[in-house]
């Protein structure tokens, strides 16, 4: 998170930690349900033409959604701080973006929605990167989070070059959100450690 101006906080640090553990757990369910969702419907995410109604919601739901959970992660992060989280704003606009985006790209072929994905996917490992780096001076237990963001990145990257080929699939990503939900579940387990240490 981008630091302000830091003011006075009432919020105790394992309060913060409760809540970003909390949120982490809901994240990693989202994930996995998601994963889930696109394993029992992956006949319909695996053809060159325009994605399916099935694959088309999916899509636009994902980054959606991670719009909604920077909404919820933003106030024990900014608790924590007592400054402006420009980060977490940046993110949102990035993930409104790819929703709109992704709106557009589901209208048109499996490469170009594969491509929206992973510019997304790219640029907000990017940023969760960042959060995660200056996040662990406040809150610490990060490691996971920036070996997600870091492997956002390359994941990114990589959907974004298969998007050229013939054959891509959208099934592909699954494969992208249960290693998210692996790495938010270490976090959860990471922040329990660190908050039972402090209430030492």
């Amino acid at each position: 998170m981008t630091q302000t101006t830091v003011t006075p906080s009432t919020t105790t640090p394992s309060t913060t930690l409760s809540g970003l553990r909390s949120l982490y757990l809901i994240r990693a369910a989202f994930s996995l349900v998601w994963v889930a969702l696109v394993a029992t419907t992956s006949a319909s995410l695996v053809s060159t033409e325009k994605p399916t109604v099935i694959a088309a919601v999916l899509l636009v739901v994902y980054p959606l959604w991670d719009v909604a959970a920077t909404v919820l992660e933003r106030r024990p992060a900014t608790a924590a701080t007592g400054s402006t989280d420009r980060v977490g704003t940046v993110n949102m606009a990035l993930g409104v973006a790819a929703t709109a985006g992704m709106i557009i790209a589901v209208f048109s072929t499996i490469g170009t929605a594969l491509l929206v994905f992973g510019i997304w996917a790219l640029l907000s490992g990017a940023i969760q990167l960042v959060v995660a780096i200056r996040r662990r001076r406040t809150v610490g237990a990060q490691w996971p989070m920036v070996i997600s963001g870091g492997l956002s990145v390359l994941a990114g990257a990589n959907f974004a070059a298969m998007s050229a080929s013939a054959t891509s699939s959208l099934s592909t990503i699954a494969g992208y959100s249960a290693f998210g939900a692996f790495w938010f579940l270490v976090s959860a387990i990471a922040l329990t450690i660190r908050s039972r240490r402090e209430n030492r």
